[in-house]
C-alpha cells in the first residue's frame, strides 16, 4: 500500500504514487460508486462535482493500514479520526484553484485517489497545482486508475481540477494533527465564547490605543484575543497586558516566571487559531518553546489539547 512515493517540494510539498492500492483494495472502493441517493451534487461556478461520504463504508483494516502508512510518510502525529469522501464529476465539472488551508478543527493531510480507468488526455480532469492562485500550474496529476496524490493542507497548496468531458471518480481520505482535533476547535469556541474586549483590565487602555494606532487591524484584534484568553483564565492585569504586548509583537514576554511564560505563549496560540488557521511551522514552535515544562494546572485542558502527549 503506498509502496514507492515520490516526494516533491514545489510549488508546495506533495508526494504522488503510481500504484496506490492493491487490486482487490481498489476494487472495494469502486463500489463506493455503485449508491445513486445519498450524492450531495455541487454546481457553483467553482466548485462543481457531486460528493458523498463513505467513511463507514471503509474495513477497519483498511482504515487501520492506510493510516499508519500516512503516518509513515507525512511523519506527522496523526490521530484515529478518519473521514473519507467519494468525488464523483460529470462532464463539465470543474474545480477552481483553492487552497485547503487547515481551519480551527480542519484535517491537516489529504489523500486524493483516482480510480478512472482508460484514461486518455481528452478526458480532462487534471489536478493542477499551483505557486499561486494567479499563476500558471507548475505540475500536473492525470487522473489515471490507482494513481495517488497526497499533500499537507496549508494557506499556500494550491490546486484545482481542469474541466473532465468523461466521468471522472476519485476517493479523498482526510487525516488530523494530534494538535488540531474538533474537540480543540469545541475548547477555543467556548473559552471565546461573547467574546468582548471591554471585560479586560483598565490597565490595558492606554496600551491597546497607542497600538491600534499604529498596527494592523488583524494584529491588535488577535492580541486582544489572547489578552481575553488569559483574563478567562484568571490571570491578573500585568500578565494580561504582558499577553496583549507579546501577541501584538510589542514584547518578548523574557520572564523568569514559568507559569507566566508558558501562559502567554499558549494564550497568543489560542487566538493564532481562533482568528487564522493551523500552522504546522509555528506549532513545533510553540511544541519546543515549552517541552519539558511543568503543566500548570489552570493551563492544563488547554495544554493537552495543545500539545497532547503522543506515541
Amino acid at each position: 500500500m503506498l509502496s514507492q512515493p515520490h516526494h516533491h517540494q514545489n510549488p508546495f510539498p506533495f508526494f504522488a504514487v503510481d500504484a496506490a492500492f492493491s487490486e482487490e483494495q481498489c476494487a472495494t472502493l469502486e463500489q463506493l460508486f455503485l449508491q445513486d441517493s445519498t450524492w450531495q451534487h455541487r454546481d457553483g461556478a467553482f466548485y462543481r462535482c457531486s460528493l458523498r461520504e463513505v467513511t463507514d463504508e471503509i474495513p477497519a483494516t483498511f482504515h487501520h493500514e492506510i493510516l499508519a502508512r500516512m503516518r509513515e510518510i507525512t511523519g506527522l502525529p496523526l490521530v484515529e479520526r478518519f473521514m473519507v469522501t467519494a468525488q464523483r464529476m460529470q462532464p463539465g465539472h470543474v474545480i477552481g484553484i483553492h487552497s485547503d488551508r487547515p481551519l480551527l478543527g480542519y484535517e491537516i493531510a489529504r489523500l486524493v485517489l483516482q480510480l478512472n480507468k482508460n484514461w486518455q488526455a481528452e478526458h480532462g480532469g487534471v489536478l493542477e497545482l499551483f505557486a499561486s492562485p494567479e499563476g500558471e500550474a507548475t505540475f500536473k496529476v492525470n487522473p489515471e486508475y490507482n494513481k495517488a496524490f497526497g499533500f499537507l493542507l496549508h494557506a499556500a497548496s494550491y490546486h484545482g481540477v481542469t474541466e473532465v468531458t468523461q466521468p471522472r471518480q476519485t476517493v479523498v481520505f482526510n487525516f488530523w494533527h494530534v494538535a488540531n482535533t474538533p474537540e480543540l476547535e469545541a475548547h477555543i469556541k467556548a473559552l471565546f465564547a461573547n467574546l468582548h474586549f471591554s471585560e479586560l483590565p483598565a490597565a490595558l487602555d492606554p496600551i491597546a490605543a497607542a497600538a491600534e494606532a499604529s498596527l494592523p487591524e488583524e494584529v491588535t484584534y488577535r492580541a486582544g484575543t489572547a489578552a481575553v484568553a488569559l483574563q478567562r483564565w484568571g490571570y491578573d492585569a500585568a500578565t494580561v497586558v504582558n499577553g496583549y504586548q507579546y501577541s501584538a509583537g510589542l514584547d518578548s514576554n523574557d520572564t523568569h516566571d514559568a507559569e507566566t511564560y508558558a501562559a502567554v505563549r499558549l494564550a497568543d496560540w489560542m487566538a493564532y487559531l481562533y482568528r487564522d488557521s493551523f500552522n504546522l511551522a509555528r506549532w513545533k514552535i510553540l511544541r519546543d518553546e515549552l517541552a519539558g515544562m511543568e503543566r500548570f494546572t489552570r493551563l492544563l485542558p488547554t495544554w493537552q489539547l495543545c500539545l497532547p502527549e503522543w506515541g
